[in-house]
């Protein structure tokens, strides 16, 4: 359901909101074990919106901008790959025009539910869950 971007870009912000200081892009590719070259990009467009920062220079790396608890999952999403609704037929069916079928309303409506379940969710209610296996485990430590 999910782009392997949006899985790569979540990674990257629990990463980044863990350490709390700049880490390399080369740091947050091992610690999420995802390939330097493709993190890269999906670093860059995180930065367009806004979520991480670059910074150049000795101490330096990507940080992350906002305040865990005014980012949301749906932030991140949106930032690399929005959901996408559905918003007239698939189909292109005239008579149906913007008034969905029963199909298509039930896959719009489930969009709906997983949109306003991420819109709900921040990155610090990630963080403060309480399940043992912590996102990236002991994977985010390791680059530290």
């Amino acid at each position: 359901m999910l782009s392997q971007s949006v899985e790569y870009a979540l990674r990257a912000v629990v990463f980044l909101a863990r350490a709390g200081e700049p880490r390399t892009t080369a740091q947050v590719a091992e610690a999420t074990q995802v390939p330097a070259p493709y993190l890269s990009k999906v670093l860059q467009g995180l930065a367009r919106a806004g979520i991480v920062r670059s910074q150049r220079g000795v101490g330096g790396g990507m940080t992350l901008v906002p305040k865990p608890d005014k980012l949301t999952i749906l932030d991140v999403v949106n930032a690399v790959d929005p959901l996408q609704r559905i918003e007239s037929c698939p189909l292109g069916l005239r008579e149906h025009g913007v008034k969905l079928c029963a199909l298509h309303r039930r896959l719009d409506n489930a969009m709906k539910s997983v949109e306003d379940a991420f819109r709900n969710s921040t990155l610090a209610d990630v963080l403060a869950d309480p399940n043992p296996s912590v996102p990236l485990g002991s994977l985010a430590d390791s680059a530290e």
